[in-house]
Protein backbone atom coordinates (compact mmCIF):
# COMPACT_ATOMS: atom_id res chain seq x y z
CA UNK A 1 0.00 0.00 0.00
CA UNK A 2 1.49 3.31 -0.79
CA UNK A 3 2.73 5.74 2.01
CA UNK A 4 1.54 9.50 1.79
CA UNK A 5 3.38 11.78 3.17
CA UNK A 6 2.01 13.58 5.79
CA UNK A 7 2.35 16.81 7.73
CA UNK A 8 2.57 17.46 11.53
CA UNK A 9 -1.52 18.15 11.27
CA UNK A 10 -2.09 15.11 9.43
CA UNK A 11 -3.00 16.66 6.31
CA UNK A 12 -0.83 15.22 3.14
CA UNK A 13 2.16 17.40 2.26
CA UNK A 14 2.37 19.49 -1.30
CA UNK A 15 5.36 18.50 -2.92
CA UNK A 16 7.91 21.07 -2.85
CA UNK A 17 8.13 23.56 -5.93
CA UNK A 18 11.50 22.22 -7.08
CA UNK A 19 10.23 18.57 -6.65
CA UNK A 20 7.28 19.54 -9.70
CA UNK A 21 9.57 21.01 -11.93
CA UNK A 22 10.96 17.95 -14.19
CA UNK A 23 13.83 17.73 -15.39
CA UNK A 24 15.38 19.22 -18.51
CA UNK A 25 15.35 17.62 -21.59
CA UNK A 26 18.76 17.17 -23.47
CA UNK A 27 17.84 20.27 -26.00
CA UNK A 28 17.25 22.50 -22.93
CA UNK A 29 20.57 21.69 -21.75
CA UNK A 30 22.22 22.55 -24.91
CA UNK A 31 20.20 25.73 -25.49
CA UNK A 32 20.82 26.74 -22.01
CA UNK A 33 24.94 26.08 -23.01
CA UNK A 34 25.04 27.55 -26.11
CA UNK A 35 22.87 30.40 -24.79
CA UNK A 36 26.23 30.87 -21.74
CA UNK A 37 28.73 30.95 -25.12
CA UNK A 38 27.46 33.35 -26.82
CA UNK A 39 26.45 35.63 -24.16
CA UNK A 40 30.11 35.58 -22.76
CA UNK A 41 31.50 36.30 -26.24
CA UNK A 42 28.57 39.31 -26.70
CA UNK A 43 29.87 41.38 -23.11
CA UNK A 44 33.31 40.93 -24.58
CA UNK A 45 31.67 43.26 -27.71
CA UNK A 46 30.25 45.10 -25.52
CA UNK A 47 32.98 45.69 -23.44
CA UNK A 48 35.26 46.55 -26.84
CA UNK A 49 31.87 49.32 -27.17
CA UNK A 50 32.92 50.77 -23.76
CA UNK A 51 36.71 51.04 -23.98
CA UNK A 52 36.51 51.74 -28.23
CA UNK A 53 34.00 54.97 -27.31
CA UNK A 54 35.93 56.16 -24.60
CA UNK A 55 33.53 55.63 -22.51
CA UNK A 56 35.36 53.28 -19.76
CA UNK A 57 34.77 55.76 -17.09
CA UNK A 58 31.43 56.30 -18.06
CA UNK A 59 29.59 55.59 -14.89
CA UNK A 60 32.85 57.16 -12.62
CA UNK A 61 31.86 54.97 -9.83
CA UNK A 62 31.08 51.27 -8.43
CA UNK A 63 28.82 49.48 -7.74
CA UNK A 64 26.72 52.70 -8.14
CA UNK A 65 26.95 54.62 -11.47
CA UNK A 66 27.51 57.77 -9.68
CA UNK A 67 27.92 58.93 -5.64
CA UNK A 68 23.90 59.63 -6.13
CA UNK A 69 22.39 57.23 -8.15
CA UNK A 70 22.46 53.54 -9.46
CA UNK A 71 22.12 54.48 -13.04
CA UNK A 72 23.46 56.22 -15.71
CA UNK A 73 22.09 59.57 -15.32
CA UNK A 74 21.62 62.29 -18.29
CA UNK A 75 24.36 64.45 -17.04
CA UNK A 76 26.81 61.32 -17.82
CA UNK A 77 25.67 61.30 -21.77
CA UNK A 78 25.92 58.78 -24.00
CA UNK A 79 29.31 57.74 -22.59
CA UNK A 80 27.55 56.44 -19.00
CA UNK A 81 24.87 54.93 -20.81
CA UNK A 82 27.50 52.43 -22.86
CA UNK A 83 29.14 51.55 -19.69
CA UNK A 84 25.70 51.23 -18.03
CA UNK A 85 24.51 49.23 -20.17
CA UNK A 86 27.43 46.64 -20.28
CA UNK A 87 27.30 46.56 -16.56
CA UNK A 88 23.68 45.40 -16.68
CA UNK A 89 24.78 42.44 -19.18
CA UNK A 90 26.37 40.82 -16.14
CA UNK A 91 23.17 40.26 -14.90
CA UNK A 92 21.64 38.76 -17.99
CA UNK A 93 25.05 36.51 -18.16
CA UNK A 94 24.91 35.43 -14.35
CA UNK A 95 20.92 34.52 -14.95
CA UNK A 96 21.91 32.61 -17.71
CA UNK A 97 24.49 31.00 -15.84
CA UNK A 98 22.29 30.28 -12.93
CA UNK A 99 19.49 28.90 -14.87
CA UNK A 100 22.39 26.17 -16.66
CA UNK A 101 23.52 25.20 -13.05
CA UNK A 102 20.17 24.55 -11.62
CA UNK A 103 19.11 22.43 -14.76
CA UNK A 104 22.42 20.32 -14.75
CA UNK A 105 21.55 20.03 -10.99
CA UNK A 106 18.11 18.92 -11.61
CA UNK A 107 19.14 16.11 -13.71
CA UNK A 108 21.46 14.60 -10.98
CA UNK A 109 18.04 13.19 -9.81
CA UNK A 110 16.67 12.15 -12.85
CA UNK A 111 17.24 8.63 -15.21
CA UNK A 112 19.81 10.68 -16.76
CA UNK A 113 22.29 12.90 -14.59
CA UNK A 114 24.38 14.84 -16.31
CA UNK A 115 27.42 14.67 -13.60
CA UNK A 116 30.07 15.86 -16.79
CA UNK A 117 27.79 19.01 -16.47
CA UNK A 118 28.68 20.29 -13.20
CA UNK A 119 32.07 21.47 -13.36
CA UNK A 120 32.15 23.88 -16.36
CA UNK A 121 28.27 24.96 -15.05
CA UNK A 122 29.90 26.06 -11.52
CA UNK A 123 32.89 27.67 -13.15
CA UNK A 124 30.82 29.94 -14.97
CA UNK A 125 28.79 30.58 -11.93
CA UNK A 126 31.51 31.76 -9.99
CA UNK A 127 33.87 33.34 -12.57
CA UNK A 128 31.02 36.27 -13.18
CA UNK A 129 31.54 37.74 -10.14
CA UNK A 130 34.89 37.16 -10.25
CA UNK A 131 34.80 39.02 -13.30
CA UNK A 132 32.60 41.32 -12.57
CA UNK A 133 34.83 41.78 -9.58
CA UNK A 134 37.54 42.69 -11.65
CA UNK A 135 35.61 45.34 -13.65
CA UNK A 136 35.20 46.79 -10.12
CA UNK A 137 38.66 47.01 -9.52
CA UNK A 138 39.25 48.88 -12.92
CA UNK A 139 37.54 51.80 -12.29
CA UNK A 140 38.58 52.24 -9.29
CA UNK A 141 41.97 52.01 -11.19
CA UNK A 142 40.86 54.60 -13.47
CA UNK A 143 41.49 51.89 -16.23
CA UNK A 144 44.84 50.46 -15.03
CA UNK A 145 46.18 48.59 -18.49
CA UNK A 146 47.47 45.82 -16.89
CA UNK A 147 44.30 45.45 -14.99
CA UNK A 148 42.16 46.18 -17.89
CA UNK A 149 44.11 43.66 -19.31
CA UNK A 150 43.20 40.97 -16.97
CA UNK A 151 40.12 41.81 -17.11
CA UNK A 152 39.83 40.75 -21.12
CA UNK A 153 41.90 37.54 -20.19
CA UNK A 154 39.31 36.33 -17.26
CA UNK A 155 37.25 36.78 -20.17
CA UNK A 156 38.45 34.50 -22.29
CA UNK A 157 38.86 32.18 -19.57
CA UNK A 158 34.92 32.02 -18.88
CA UNK A 159 34.40 31.55 -23.10
CA UNK A 160 36.58 28.77 -23.31
CA UNK A 161 34.78 27.36 -19.98
CA UNK A 162 31.65 27.83 -22.06
CA UNK A 163 32.69 25.85 -25.16
CA UNK A 164 33.59 22.75 -22.98
CA UNK A 165 30.13 22.76 -21.93
CA UNK A 166 28.44 23.59 -25.09
CA UNK A 167 30.29 20.51 -26.26
CA UNK A 168 29.83 18.40 -23.03
CA UNK A 169 26.07 18.68 -23.34
CA UNK A 170 26.39 17.71 -27.35
CA UNK A 171 27.71 14.47 -26.14
CA UNK A 172 25.65 11.60 -25.42
CA UNK A 173 25.30 10.81 -22.03
CA UNK A 174 28.27 8.25 -20.20
CA UNK A 175 30.71 9.15 -23.21
CA UNK A 176 34.31 9.54 -22.29
CA UNK A 177 37.49 10.55 -23.53
CA UNK A 178 38.55 8.82 -26.74
CA UNK A 179 40.97 6.15 -24.88
CA UNK A 180 42.25 4.41 -28.27
CA UNK A 181 43.03 7.75 -30.11
CA UNK A 182 46.82 9.04 -30.64
CA UNK A 183 48.00 10.10 -27.05
CA UNK A 184 50.63 12.69 -29.00
CA UNK A 185 47.21 14.24 -31.33
CA UNK A 186 45.73 15.68 -27.95
CA UNK A 187 49.34 16.45 -26.55
CA UNK A 188 49.55 18.84 -29.84
CA UNK A 189 46.00 20.25 -29.25
CA UNK A 190 47.67 21.38 -25.97
CA UNK A 191 50.20 22.70 -26.96
CA UNK A 192 48.24 24.80 -29.43
CA UNK A 193 45.92 25.61 -26.31
CA UNK A 194 48.78 27.07 -24.73
CA UNK A 195 50.24 28.99 -27.70
CA UNK A 196 47.13 30.54 -28.61
CA UNK A 197 46.68 31.86 -24.66
CA UNK A 198 50.02 33.78 -25.17
CA UNK A 199 48.98 35.05 -28.21
CA UNK A 200 45.16 35.94 -26.64
CA UNK A 201 47.62 37.82 -23.99
CA UNK A 202 50.12 39.34 -25.90
CA UNK A 203 47.00 40.76 -28.28
CA UNK A 204 45.84 42.29 -24.96
CA UNK A 205 49.12 44.09 -24.14
CA UNK A 206 49.53 45.23 -27.96
CA UNK A 207 45.83 47.07 -27.12
CA UNK A 208 47.18 48.03 -23.69
CA UNK A 209 50.02 49.94 -25.34
CA UNK A 210 47.85 51.04 -28.34
CA UNK A 211 45.66 54.48 -28.40
CA UNK A 212 42.10 52.77 -27.38
CA UNK A 213 42.52 53.49 -23.47
CA UNK A 214 38.85 53.54 -22.63
CA UNK A 215 39.10 57.15 -21.26
CA UNK A 216 41.87 60.47 -22.55
CA UNK A 217 43.38 60.38 -19.30
CA UNK A 218 43.67 56.63 -18.46
CA UNK A 219 47.50 55.65 -18.70
CA UNK A 220 49.07 53.66 -21.47
CA UNK A 221 51.56 50.59 -20.67
CA UNK A 222 54.05 52.54 -21.68
CA UNK A 223 55.83 49.56 -24.00
CA UNK A 224 56.82 50.55 -27.43
CA UNK A 225 53.44 49.76 -29.46
CA UNK A 226 55.59 48.32 -32.43
CA UNK A 227 57.96 46.18 -30.32
CA UNK A 228 55.11 44.34 -28.96
CA UNK A 229 53.17 44.32 -31.89
CA UNK A 230 56.19 42.58 -33.61
CA UNK A 231 56.60 39.99 -30.57
CA UNK A 232 52.22 39.63 -30.70
CA UNK A 233 52.62 38.64 -35.08
CA UNK A 234 55.91 36.38 -34.42
CA UNK A 235 53.52 34.22 -31.52
CA UNK A 236 50.83 34.38 -33.97
CA UNK A 237 52.75 32.75 -37.15
CA UNK A 238 54.13 30.09 -34.16
CA UNK A 239 50.35 29.08 -33.49
CA UNK A 240 49.39 29.32 -37.34
CA UNK A 241 52.37 26.58 -37.10
CA UNK A 242 51.33 24.44 -34.74
CA UNK A 243 47.86 24.59 -36.35
CA UNK A 244 48.21 23.48 -39.44
CA UNK A 245 50.62 20.94 -38.12
CA UNK A 246 47.69 19.39 -36.22
CA UNK A 247 45.39 19.73 -39.05
CA UNK A 248 47.60 17.26 -41.04
CA UNK A 249 48.35 15.31 -38.11
CA UNK A 250 44.43 14.51 -37.55
CA UNK A 251 44.73 13.96 -41.70
CA UNK A 252 47.25 11.31 -41.41
CA UNK A 253 45.11 9.44 -38.72
CA UNK A 254 42.47 9.11 -40.69
CA UNK A 255 40.96 12.19 -38.76
CA UNK A 256 39.82 10.52 -35.60
CA UNK A 257 36.25 12.42 -34.59
CA UNK A 258 36.04 15.61 -35.49
CA UNK A 259 40.06 16.39 -35.38
CA UNK A 260 40.51 17.60 -38.52
CA UNK A 261 37.45 19.72 -39.22
CA UNK A 262 37.70 21.22 -36.00
CA UNK A 263 41.52 22.22 -36.78
CA UNK A 264 40.52 23.20 -40.47
CA UNK A 265 38.08 25.76 -38.67
CA UNK A 266 40.97 26.85 -35.85
CA UNK A 267 43.36 27.89 -39.22
CA UNK A 268 40.44 30.03 -41.04
CA UNK A 269 39.95 31.60 -38.00
CA UNK A 270 43.76 32.21 -37.32
CA UNK A 271 44.14 33.13 -40.84
CA UNK A 272 41.13 36.05 -40.62
CA UNK A 273 42.19 37.04 -37.39
CA UNK A 274 45.37 37.69 -38.91
CA UNK A 275 44.30 39.55 -41.65
CA UNK A 276 42.18 42.02 -39.83
CA UNK A 277 45.38 42.37 -37.05
CA UNK A 278 47.62 43.57 -40.33
CA UNK A 279 44.73 45.40 -42.44
CA UNK A 280 43.54 47.59 -38.80
CA UNK A 281 47.75 47.98 -37.71
CA UNK A 282 48.66 49.71 -41.64
CA UNK A 283 45.62 51.60 -41.44
CA UNK A 284 46.42 53.23 -37.87
CA UNK A 285 43.81 50.90 -35.58
CA UNK A 286 40.47 52.19 -36.78
CA UNK A 287 37.66 51.69 -34.19
CA UNK A 288 35.67 49.39 -36.20
CA UNK A 289 38.57 47.04 -37.01
CA UNK A 290 39.79 47.18 -33.31
CA UNK A 291 36.38 46.07 -32.44
CA UNK A 292 36.25 43.10 -35.01
CA UNK A 293 39.58 42.13 -33.69
CA UNK A 294 38.74 41.92 -30.06
CA UNK A 295 35.33 39.70 -31.43
CA UNK A 296 38.07 37.40 -33.44
CA UNK A 297 39.66 36.52 -30.45
CA UNK A 298 37.16 35.12 -28.47
CA UNK A 299 36.17 33.00 -31.91
CA UNK A 300 39.80 31.75 -31.55
CA UNK A 301 39.54 31.10 -28.22
CA UNK A 302 36.08 29.08 -28.49
CA UNK A 303 37.85 27.37 -31.58
CA UNK A 304 40.93 26.28 -30.03
CA UNK A 305 39.79 24.56 -27.15
CA UNK A 306 37.24 22.95 -29.49
CA UNK A 307 39.82 21.75 -31.72
CA UNK A 308 41.16 20.48 -28.18
CA UNK A 309 38.12 18.76 -27.08
CA UNK A 310 37.82 17.00 -31.14
CA UNK A 311 40.80 15.74 -30.53
CA UNK A 312 40.19 13.59 -27.35
CA UNK A 313 36.87 12.46 -28.51
CA UNK A 314 35.38 9.64 -30.88
CA UNK A 315 32.73 10.97 -33.11
CA UNK A 316 28.83 10.67 -31.63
Amino acid sequence: MAVTDTTATGRPSRPRLWDRVPAPSERTLRRLAAASLVSQMGIVVTGGAVRLTGSGMGCPTVPRCTDESLVATPELGIHGLIEFGNRLLTFVLAAIAALTLLAVIKTLGSERPRRDLVVPAVALVVGIPAQALIGMVTVWTHLNPWIVTLHFMCSAVLVAVATVLVRRAQRPLGARPDELGSPWLGRLAALTIAVAAVVVYLGTVVTATGPHAGDEDARRTGLDLESVAQLHTDAVCVLIGLSVGLYFAARALGSPGRSAQAAAVLVAVELGQGLVGVVQYALDLPVLLVGLHMLGAVLLVAAVVDTWLAARWLPS
